[in-house]
């Protein structure tokens, strides 16, 4: 079968999963769609099949994605509703979401039981990054589950093997790890510049010419100026990334305080009502914090 006439499920059409889907379905790829809410479907429905349900989604497709908000859900989508259960013989599961590396491992030998390939395949990029099919993708899994998903992999972004099962979430986790602190640290700076004085769009151009140039700085930082939080990747994602972090860390006994202290950021940013708020949004935790607003710090006469 050549790659355009292999049919995919598509398990998930949210922020992230509507514009793949869209990158999938202009790529030529045969797809049936599956959501909870069934509305988010729409868009597609002239161009796609539409499910009732998982289990009805998965039962003729050759590729399975998920794209599912975490753990829980992927359990319930893939498990409690049936979905591994009615895999055919040789269909190839890709979990696009972000889940415990553990949970990646149990699905993989789920599949495995229905004679079906697995590969963990988590993604960094955001829905920029989703729209624009660059995402980064993390792969775990055999060398030919992963060769096998390429050339879907190729409507979306760029893949790297990163090793067996479950490594895929491991190098995920690594990324959320440094995007979260790296969000932290933006912050900081940005509020300390603007309290001391220094307009802060200057010192963000500043900085990006130099050794503190990051792609943080350059999207999450002019975020945080223009105060344009609407969720690419909402807070309590982050949060949900920070906790697995940490549940990791703990699994494999080590300390990580930087994880920790901005786990504690994310869980305060949360609680005072900001869940849905961008990830870069953790400057109104700072902000609350310090009782001074990044905006209204270094104009002049200030």
């Amino acid at each position: 079968m050549t790659a355009k006439r292999l049919r995919i499920a598509f398990l998930g059409i949210g922020l992230m999963g509507a514009p793949m889907t869209r990158n999938l379905l202009d790529a030529g790829f045969s797809m049936t769609l599956w959501n909870r809410t069934v509305s988010k479907c729409d868009p597609f429905k002239d161009e796609a099949t539409i499910a009732d349900s998982p289990e009805q989604a998965v039962r003729d497709a050759d590729v399975v994605i998920t794209m599912l908000e975490n753990s829980d859900v992927v359990e319930q989508v893939l498990v409690e509703q049936g979905a591994i259960a009615a895999l055919k013989s040789g269909a190839l599961v890709i979990d696009m979401s972000s889940v415990q590396p553990s949970v990646a491992r149990r699905h993989a030998e789920l599949a495995a039981d229905r004679g079906a390939g697995y590969v963990d395949a988590p993604v960094s990029g955001g829905t920029v990054g989703a729209a624009e099919a660059r995402l980064s993708i993390m792969a775990g899994g055999s060398e030919q589950d992963v060769d096998r998903a390429r050339p879907v992999f190729e409507a979306l972004g760029k893949c790297t093997r990163i090793g067996p099962v479950g490594s895929g979430q491991l190098a995920k986790l690594a990324n959320q790890a440094i995007v979260g602190i790296t969000i932290g640290a933006v912050s900081e700076a940005l509020l300390l510049a603007a309290k001391g004085g220094a307009d802060p769009a200057a010192v963000r151009e500043a900085l990006m010419g130099g050794f503190a140039g990051s792609r943080i700085l350059e999207l999450h930082g002019q975020r945080m100026i223009d105060r344009d939080f609407a969720p690419g990747a909402p807070a309590r994602i982050q949060l949900k990334d920070l906790r697995m972090i940490l549940d990791e860390a703990r699994a494999e006994n080590l300390t990580l305080p930087l994880a920790q202290q901005v786990h504690n950021e994310y869980q305060s940013l949360v609680a005072n009502g900001h869940s849905d708020v961008d990830h870069s949004g953790l400057l109104l935790e700072l902000e609350h914090l310090n009782g001074a607003l990044m905006g209204s710090l270094g104009k002049p006469g200030k």
